[in-house]
This record gives C-alpha cells, structure tokens and sequence, in this order.
C-alpha cells in the first residue's frame, strides 16, 4: 500500500536503525543518557535557545508548553484549527485549567490586530486573564500553510508590550523552512518555547523536544515527570532524532515536490471542487457535494493508495519520506482513473 495518511508513518531507514543500536544510553530520569543531551543541546543551539527536553510526543512538549505559560482559569489565544486544540485529548483544560480563545485565521494564520483584539483586559476580573499566545507552522489544518516571520516579528513584539508568552507548535517546522530557506533561529528566538516533532517529516520513529530557557525546562522536566514522560535508557530513540535532524532535512524539499505533482493532477479532476493552496507536504482536497469523502477514500484504499478522510467532503494526502516518484506515479494514474 502507498500510505498517503501521514507523515508520521515512516520507517526508520537503515542507516538510522544502525545510529539506534549503536546509540550511548544511560538513564534519562537520572540526567545520564549522553545521546538525549546531545539531541536536546542539538536542537536548543540551532533554534536559539539555551535547553530542551526530550518528550515522548509532540502532544507531550505543547501541553508542558502549555502547563508552563499559565495557571489555572487563564487563556490561550490560537487559531481555530490549532492542534492543541482539536487533537490532544482536551489536554488545555484538563492538564493546565486554562480555556481557549479561538481566532478565525487564513489556513491556520493570523495577524497581530487580531491576537490584539482578543486580548482580555487584565483589569477586568470577571474576564479570563490572557497568558499564552500559541503558533503553529505548518497548519495542519491549513494545508501545511507556511507562516510569514515578519506577521510573527509583529505578534511576537505585541505579546512583549502585554506581558504574554508566545509559543511555537513546530510540529513541522523543518518543513516550513525548507520552503522559505531561513535559519531555524530566527525562527526559535521569536518564542518563548518551541515544540520540534522528530518523527513527521523528519522521519524518526518517536519524540519530540521542547527547548526555551535553562529556567523554563528545569520545570519542564519536573512537569514531563509528572506527566508520565520521564524515560529511562532513551538514548536509542533520542540517536534516531539526531539522525534525523543532521540527515534528513536536506531531502524535505521532494515530498515537497511529490505533493505539487499531486496537486496539478487533483486540480483537474471533474469531482474535486476545491484543492488548497500546496505550500509543503500536505494536500487538502475537498469533493463535490454528490462525492463523499469515505467513499472516496476507500476507493482509493482499493486501488492500493491510503490517505484520509478529515470531513464529510474533504480529503487529506502527505508526502513524506517513504513515498518515491513511483508512488506519486501510480497514485496520479489511480486518481486520473477514478475521476474518469
């Protein structure tokens, strides 16, 4: 099966497994795993930041994020489609007490006027008190839209003048670099924290780190703890991310261009009303009213290609490290036939 779902369905390649069983561990819990500090001091330094923790999930290091920049009865402003949002179990509030205000954004994207306009009044005690502003590049639910850094500069300078802590969901950072070409710092240094997922686009099997200040992730750790996140002899998963982060991110740029190849042919299929814009590795589609969804999906799962159904008329496909030009090929043809 060509596997089109996500691109968290990668396979370690042979090289990474090698880097995994020959990886130095000791016990993480303890701060004696060489390999986890290596990742964490890694990725810390080249997004401008001072430490980072190693986490099991990027669901993990957005809700100690979360847990850090607030206390109980405050409120995140994000987009609607946020991941923290909609897909980490209601983790906000069960985790950290706090709510949600949502704004509507452009695929996931919006401006400082509107992070203004949502800012509570701190003077108004019958009001959520606002602490955390919350990123996401790429937007998922965007279509993996890709965020323009000087709207980032203004939201960021804008959080400063009020007091407020911005954070970066970078679940697919790397990603959104490749498309812009620029430096990961100055993307890290424009947040509080950043959340990096290792095992999306960059293909490593599990993790995620979370890296901001000495002083912020000596809490995180204690928060990962409670959490249920801390590991012990983790240093084969954290060789996979190393792995990842040093090998493969010069190679993102072909899923990339595997995901416009499938774009050109979607935007010419009788049944698709609508292709989103295709800024990286993910493909939103969305069907006319007498095509659903589910079906289509599963026709498509007869024709040996996978992807997923994410509304009753729209269909998600991603690139990523496992598809070759092969399997765009075959997938164009079983779409171009099924719109015949």
């Amino acid at each position: 099966m060509i596997d089109l779902r996500s691109d968290t369905v990668t396979r370690p390649t042979p090289a990474m497994r090698h880097a995994m069983a020959n990886a130095e561990v000791g016990d993480d819990v303890f701060g004696e795993d060489p390999t986890v500090h290596g990742l964490e001091d890694e990725l810390a330094g080249m997004l401008g930041h001072e430490a980072g923790v190693f986490c099991p999930s990027g669901t993990m290091t957005n809700q100690i994020a979360i847990h850090l920049h607030t206390r109980a009865g405050d409120e995140v402003i994000c987009e609607e489609g946020a991941h923290f949002y909609r897909y980490e179990g209601g983790g906000v509030m069960a985790n950290s007490g706090a709510s949600v205000k949502l704004i509507p954004g452009d695929r996931g994207r919006f401006t400082a006027d509107q992070v203004r306009s949502a800012i509570n009044d701190p003077k108004a005690e019958w009001l959520a008190r606002t602490s955390l502003v919350s990123l996401e590049n790429t937007c998922n639910r965007g279509g993996g839209a890709v965020w323009d850094l000087n709207e980032v500069k203004a939201i960021r300078k804008l959080c400063k003048s009020h007091g407020l802590a911005i954070h970066l969901d970078g679940a697919r950072l790397f990603n959104a670099l490749a498309a812009t070409q620029e430096a990961p710092d100055a993307w890290g240094r424009e947040f509080d924290t950043v959340s990096i997922c290792l095992s999306k686009g960059l293909g490593a099997p599990v993790g995620s780190v979370l890296v901001g200040s000495k002083e912020l992730v000596a809490e995180a750790r204690r928060v990962r703890k409670r959490l249920g996140g801390g590991m012990r002899q983790v240093g084969v998963l954290a060789a996979a991310g190393l792995h990842a982060i040093r090998h493969h991110r010069a190679r993102i740029d072909e899923d990339h261009v595997r995901a416009h190849r499938l774009r050109t042919v979607l935007e010419g299929l009788d049944h698709v009303q609508r292709v989103m814009p295709v800024d990286t590795n993910i493909i939103i589609y969305e069907l006319r009213e007498d095509h659903a969804a589910d079906v289509h999906v599963a026709e498509l799962k007869a024709n040996g290609v996978l992807c997923m159904a994410i509304s009753s008329h729209q269909v998600r496909m991603v690139t990523h490290l496992d598809i070759t030009d092969a399997d765009i090929e075959h997938t164009m043809h079983v779409l171009q036939r099924r719109g015949s």
